[in-house]
């Protein structure tokens, strides 16, 4: 299901950039496959065989995260009422496990969805009480863990690392919680020391996480944590119309096109797919879903965030 729910947030990326028939027919084949993965008590199935069986009796919490996304984000940006009381269903079947939640990075995608939903519902005060609860947990893991010279959210940096401030900064947006804020920006500014000093992105590789005081892996890094840089940094200049958000979300995007550590693309220009990630060989030449999907996002996230500085500058128009 994790990759069909980022399907689902392209095809809609891709619809609001030029109301493509083709995007929009996307729409149904991703959304039914999350709604064939819900479970009846509203949790969701991760995987599913080529004949319709069921893999897993509930999946990860990671993917659960990532359809809530998904879903906030159809609800929020729905092209017609259809595909928002659809996508509102599944999404509020799925809500009673919210504060269940124990991964960090599964409550950040929660989060994440959870605040677009309340773009579209700000009434919904009891929506608003459960990304409190989701927040209030990351920021106090955040405090546990914070010192002069570790601001972060746990002993580590692993993967999918910008999702957590981006979440922070999300919820700090609806929430209109400056304290929320402070730390969403803090902890993306740590982030952003770790893997951007040289002038490019060096996201942290999967070799081996990089733990405090510990030493950092180059190789492994994946398209994932380039694209939750890029997301990172487009929500930071939404919420802070700092234009050097703008620059720093396209150091990130270059990463994809040659802009790392091998200088070498992992787009292939041919294929119209993406790489699966740097490693210490060279580029891992298989091009999985998650990859392109990434890179796909990413790209599409730029498109948006150009049209978001134009759209606030009118003298540059």
């Amino acid at each position: 299901m994790d990759d069909n729910a980022r399907a689902l947030l392209m095809a809609i990326l891709a619809y609001q950039q030029n109301k493509s028939k083709v995007a929009l027919d996307l729409f149904p084949v991703y959304l039914s496959f999350i709604q064939y993965m819900q479970c009846d008590d509203g949790n969701f199935r991760n995987f599913l065989s080529f004949d319709r069986k069921y893999l897993d009796e509930v999946g990860s919490e990671d993917s659960f995260g990532r359809a809530i996304w998904s879903l906030g984000y159809l609800i929020g940006n729905a092209p017609n009422d259809a595909y928002y009381q659809s996508g509102r269903e599944i999404f509020l079947e799925a809500a009673q496990h919210f504060g269940n939640l124990q991964s960090i990075r599964s409550i950040a995608n929660t989060m994440i969805g959870v605040s677009y939903y309340l773009r579209a519902n700000p009434g919904d005060e009891g929506m608003v009480g459960r990304l409190r609860s989701l927040t209030n947990v990351l920021t106090t893991e955040y405090q546990k863990c914070r010192t002069d010279d570790w601001c972060w959210f746990e002993s580590l940096l692993a993967y999918d690392n910008g999702m957590l401030p981006l979440s922070l900064l999300h919820a700090a947006g609806v929430l209109h919680d400056e304290s929320v804020r402070e730390i969403g920006i803090e902890s993306m500014h740590f982030l952003e020391s770790k893997t951007m000093s040289q002038g490019y992105l060096s996201v942290i590789g999967n070799q081996q996480w990089y733990f405090k005081n510990g030493e950092q892996s180059v190789f492994g890094q994946q398209p994932l944590d380039a694209l939750a840089m890029v997301l990172m940094f487009h929500q930071a200049y939404k919420l802070t119309r700092d234009k050097q958000y703008l620059t720093k979300l396209y150091t990130s995007f270059m990463w994809f096109l040659g802009d790392n550590d091998l200088r070498m693309s992992l787009y292939d220009f041919e294929t119209k797919g993406c790489c699966d990630g740097l490693e210490s060989y060279g580029v891992n030449r298989n091009q999985g879903a998650e990859s392109t999907l990434a890179y796909l996002i990413a790209h599409l996230t730029v498109l948006r965030a150009v049209e978001d500085f134009y759209s606030s500058e009118p003298e540059n128009a």
